[in-house]
């Protein structure tokens, strides 16, 4: 059992503290924040995460879990440190924001009177943790004593607990001339993960840095890629999800990651690739790195199709029309809704003049505080009603389970566009419905008597 201090209470943060203490250890969550302390400390999630509650509740209540917002409480009672805080993108730069980073540093540094080990788990820009081992050095009372490594995190957003209790490899970056004690320490924290032989890596300091961002980097430009063949495909009226079936047999390719539709979004990778452009600029690489520009491009663009793609469906503009869309939220579940492709395109299309009700199961919150001026509804249904196109912009199991009849006498037109191609055309079709999805051709259903335009 190991004492742990987590810094930082978000997604990262909350987590992991969370799943430490699950793992045995005696674990303090601390945050400036009050609110976010106050809900954790009353076993509320201040955001969606499937599992996670439960965990969070049970280890407060066996004792191993608390929170707080004092440093010397922390400094006095851990033993391993753990930096989750965010490092968002700069206002008006690609460059990644490590001022929430560098101020656990200097508020904790100074507090550290014996030795102890710091790991960090924020993903930041290669050459941080050295320049942040270095500054603690200098300003902690207990000076060359105090370690720090980098232990990044790959947590995806809906099997947060998972990846943390169960995950597929461990990474931890130590200072070359002197890492036994954070190497120790983390075999320590991690003990029970070890004894279940998940994969453990040791590196140094940068290398560690780069494997969270090169991994997001690779993940960012094959979706980009799909959605780049997407765009030839409706340019050659091919359809991009068999083909993606067909190149996804190549064992080295794989399917994973390769559903075109209208982009990635979250709080990770969009500003990660950025920031890692950034850095190699800043490190005379910037070569190197020009191709994530074009996979920032490209999944930019897919929200831009997207809206031209709805207006094309209702008749080349979208002044008056009624839209209904299913999914606010940058990934099913999940409620966030930070840079979402599905809550861009509801206020591009809100902005053209249409009339846009949104409905998703868990991002409605988080969606009113970006876009007040969109309408919310409760259901499906209900954001369906009379309208004339209906988009699915999140594939939530929900709406992935939608069925034609399911909106019948609901809607004022037929017209399906789904945006992440995990509809089954042919089943709205047969309804007599439209259906259009992203890099596949327009497939029309059925004229009946009586159908609405």
């Amino acid at each position: 059992m190991t004492r742990i201090a987590v810094f930082g209470t978000g997604y990262l943060g909350a987590t992991h503290a969370a799943c430490m203490a699950e793992l045995g250890h005696e674990v303090i969550g601390v945050d400036v924040d009050a609110s976010k302390l106050a809900k954790l400390e009353a076993g509320e999630v201040p955001f969606y995460e499937p599992g996670l509650e439960e965990v969070l509740k049970r280890n407060l209540a066996a004792g191993r879990l608390r929170f707080s917002s004092s440093y010397q409480e922390a400094a006095d009672f851990a033993e391993v440190h753990f930096i989750g805080v965010g490092t968002p993108q700069k206002k008006g730069e690609f460059a990644a924001d490590l001022t929430h980073v560098d101020a656990v540093i200097d508020t904790l540094a100074p507090l550290l009177t014996r030795p102890t080990v710091i790991l960090g788990k924020s993903t930041v820009p290669v050459g941080t943790a050295a320049r942040l081992a270095k500054r603690v050095r200098s300003i902690a009372p207990a000076g060359d004593s105090i370690e720090l490594g980098w232990n990044p995190e790959f947590l995806r957003e809906g099997y947060a607990v998972q990846d943390t209790l169960h995950p597929d490899r461990l990474v931890v970056g130590v200072a070359n001339e002197s890492g036994d004690r954070a190497e120790d320490a983390a075999r320590e924290v991690y003990a029970q993960l070890l004894d279940e032989n998940v994969p453990f890596l040791l590196t140094d300091l940068p290398t560690a840095e780069l494997v969270k961002i090169s991994a997001n980097a690779f993940l960012a430009t094959k979706i980009s890629f799909i959605n780049a063949m997407a765009e030839v495909c409706e340019a050659a009226g091919a359809d991009v999800t068999v083909l993606a079936d067909a190149i996804g047999h190549d064992a080295r390719i794989g399917r994973r990651f390769l559903n075109a539709g209208i982009g990635f979004g979250g709080g990770c990778l969009p500003k990660d690739i950025r920031a890692f452009m950034a850095r190699a600029g800043e490190l005379g690489a910037d070569q190197a790195l020009t191709f994530l520009r074009e996979v920032d491009n490209i999944n930019m663009r897919r929200r831009t199709r997207m809206v031209e793609m709805v207006r094309d469906a209702v008749g080349g503009s979208l002044l008056g029309a009624r839209v209904s869309v299913l999914g606010a939220a940058f990934k099913p579940d999940s409620d966030d809704v930070r840079d979402s492709p599905a809550l861009n395109i509801a206020g591009q299309i809100q902005l053209q003049g249409a009339s846009v009700n949104v409905y998703d199961p868990r991002a409605m919150e988080n969606s009113r505080k970006i876009f007040p001026t969109l309408e919310y509804t409760t259901s499906s249904v209900d954001a369906s009603r009379g309208a004339d196109v209906v988009l699915v912009l999140t594939e939530w199991d929900e709406f992935r389970n939608l069925r034609p009849q399911d909106l019948e006498g609901v809607v004022r037109g037929r017209r399906i566009v789904d945006g992440r191609n995990c509809l089954k055309p042919s089943d709205w079709t047969a309804a007599g419905w439209e259906y259009r999805g992203l890099g596949r051709p327009l497939q029309h259903g059925r004229r009946r008597v009586g159908d609405p335009e």
